[in-house]
């Protein structure tokens, strides 16, 4: 499998060629205009697209994390390097010519019974 990381920087053409076409598209507004984002749903994930690139990435699962873990073993698993902070963590991914970050969500419960509700590779500099 390849790693998700390598998505970020696609051109929406080399995501046709990749993927197809897309299962569905909706936007996300961001605060400001500049902001918005268009999403590419695929089976592999939610690609988020920025002037003809896709700058963020949702997936089910990523580097050994997958949706609906508990946030002990998840905090294991994301190293001593990770910022955790209440609802979410945050690890640095190795560059590919631009900073990447690993954000993993968490619903709403207590820490202990904390699960990952969303996992997130992205460009934290777009």
């Amino acid at each position: 499998m390849t790693d998700p990381a390598s998505l970020i920087g696609l051109t929406l053409e080399a995501l046709y060629v990749q993927f197809g076409v897309p299962e569905a598209v909706y936007a996300v507004r961001g605060l400001e205009a500049w902001q918005d984002d268009v999403v590419f749903v695929y089976d592999r994930g939610d690609f988020y697209v920025y002037k003809n690139r896709v700058w963020q990435l949702g997936v089910k699962n990523a580097y050994g994390i997958a949706l609906g873990e508990k946030r002990p073993a998840v905090s294991l698993l994301a190293g001593e390097d990770a910022q955790d902070f209440e609802d979410y963590i945050l690890v640095a991914l190795p560059s590919r010519g631009w900073p990447l970050m690993l954000r993993i969500n968490f619903d709403g419960s207590t820490v202990t019974n904390a699960t990952v509700s969303a996992i997130f590779i992205y460009r934290p500099d777009f």
